[in-house]
């Protein structure tokens, strides 16, 4: 058994405490005395430095504690809670915004996948992708000790980055595990057929930095057609709004003014 201090969530207030991690379960001593065990735990999410451990009687639990703690505690979580889980060696960031993170390697450990995140754990780290975030999963070929290896690709947005992760594992499991992150990450799938071709020109555009002025001239489209292209890939959760353009008119405060500019 291990002692942990912490920082609890209660009834909107932070209250100091220790609770004890034990190889089974996690108990949290009064004023909210529950024993909660690591196999019902369903999912785990890491906001910064404050932990949300949800279980399957539908209690969700915020922790904060300093780093060294929560890697404990995230680490027992994660390999013991209800999940998909294999071996894996993964590389976690490999690729940001297209260059090689310095320094990558492969970690030997594993891949546990939750309800909203893809974690990978080694004896140094804990990492997780949020199944929200992620924008590809692939198997592709790497060059793994000198030798071409199937291994499966994750990529997902960071920061307006997008980062690629890969997992190798056993040959036998490997088509195994990419099934089942596709079918994690099924909800963010969309057809070729849900789009029309102008909007999937848009989204394409907006994928490549254009703003909305340069689309318009690009497309030869008016600001009306590209504000109704903008509504329909709001509405399938392709695009989110990040600024707001203004048309503005005179008033006739407005108007005096600049007719009294005019004649000085």
């Amino acid at each position: 058994m291990t002692q942990l201090p912490v920082k609890l969530e209660q009834k909107g207030k932070w209250i100091s405490l220790k609770i004890n991690l034990e190889e089974d379960k996690i108990t949290i001593p009064g004023p909210v005395s529950v024993d909660i065990k690591i196999k019902d735990i369903d999912d785990l999410e890491e906001k910064k430095s404050i932990l949300v451990i949800n279980t399957k009687k539908s209690e969700k639990i915020k922790l904060a504690s300093i780093p060294k703690v929560l890697n404990l505690l995230k680490r027992a979580v994660i390999m013991g809670c209800t999940a998909y889980r294999l071996s894996a060696y993964f590389m976690s960031p490999a690729v940001r915004g297209g260059v090689m993170v310095k320094n990558s390697k492969w970690e030997k450990g594993a891949i546990a996948v939750l309800k909203t995140g893809i974690w990978f754990v080694s004896k140094e780290q804990q990492i997780c992708i949020p199944l929200n975030e992620v924008s590809g999963i692939e198997i592709t070929k790497r060059e793994v000790q000198g030798r071409e290896s199937d291994v499966v690709q994750i990529e997902h947005i960071e920061s307006d980055e997008v980062v690629t992760s890969f997992v190798l594992c056993p040959l036998t499991t490997l088509q195994i595990l990419f099934n089942y992150l596709k079918d994690a990450t099924k909800e963010l799938d969309v057809s070729s057929g849900e789009l029309d071709g102008t909007s999937a020109q848009v989204a394409m555009l907006v994928y490549s930095g254009m703003d909305t002025h340069a689309i318009e001239n690009m497309l030869s489209i008016s600001n009306k057609q590209i504000e109704s292209i903008y509504d329909k890939l709001i509405e399938k959760g392709l695009v989110e709004v990040v600024l707001v353009r203004r048309e503005v008119k005179l008033t006739t405060k407005g108007v005096r003014f600049v007719n009294e500019s005019v004649k000085t």
